[in-house]
């Protein structure tokens, strides 16, 4: 079994903790209202499908 190199694991966690801040700094805030719409409506859908499936027939 080999190790993952230590140096190459910070490096790939330090890009990873950036890059959510990154993205946002680069959306216009149209961009982002779009995208907070978008996974609203789908949690909401998800919780709607969860719904329909407990209810007794």
């Amino acid at each position: 079994m080999s190790e993952k190199n230590k140096a190459a694991q910070e490096l790939g966690r330090l890009g990873g903790l950036k890059g959510g801040k990154a993205r946002a700094e680069k959306l216009t805030p149209e961009q982002r209202s779009e995208i907070a719409r978008k996974a609203a409506k789908a949690r909401w859908a998800k919780k709607r499908q969860q719904e329909q499936s407990e209810e007794p027939s």
